[in-house]
């Protein structure tokens, strides 16, 4: 039986995973087996970087910070060797980068996740890696309200320019009728 003193640190690590979850929009387990220690400072950096957190968490411990944090059906996949990378602001970026990674190492994989406290399978979490950032959906956001703005003024100009056009030649004809 643990000691009054593991049960309490395991407790705290629990609730503070828990918190975690809580606030994060998306997050993505994986099985890290077999990366190097170069690869995964190079991982960890680029998600720190994109705003993630990234931790190798036990299951057992995951799954009841998962649990307290109100995402259930994760328990499935939590076996093996387990970290898990929550994002508070991004939905994209952790199962981009994370997805990424996975192809290019043959050991890595992605495991499953969740999103807005909804569990996702491995196939959603792909798809959700597939999705543009979110500096590319604001930019596109952007454009989609300017281009109505910009053919307004377009058009507003061409009219004025036609006005112009009218009374120059209005102007014209009453110049030579005079002279």
């Amino acid at each position: 039986m643990p000691s009054k003193k593991i049960l309490e640190e395991k407790k705290q690590i629990v609730d503070k995973l828990a918190e975690q979850m809580k606030s994060a929009h998306t997050g993505v387990v994986v099985d890290y087996r077999g990366i190097t220690v170069e690869e995964d400072t190079k991982l960890r950096k680029q998600l720190r970087e994109s705003g993630s957190q990234y931790k190798v968490v036990k299951n057992t411990l995951l799954g009841l910070a998962l649990k307290e944090a109100g995402i259930d059906g994760i328990d499935p996949i939590l076996n093996g060797t387990t970290a898990v990378a929550v994002n508070a602001d991004d939905y994209v970026a952790p199962a981009k980068i994370l997805n990424d990674f996975a192809k290019t190492s043959k050991t890595f994989t992605i495991k499953g996740g969740f999103l807005d406290g909804k569990v996702v399978s491995l196939d959603e979490v792909k798809t959700l890696a597939g999705l543009p950032s979110k500096e590319v959906l604001l930019s596109e956001v952007v454009r989609g309200l300017d281009a109505p703005v910009t053919g307004l003024v377009t058009a507003l100009n061409g009219v004025i320019k036609g006005l112009v056009i009218a009374l120059n030649a209005i102007a014209e004809k009453e110049q030579k009728q005079s002279a």
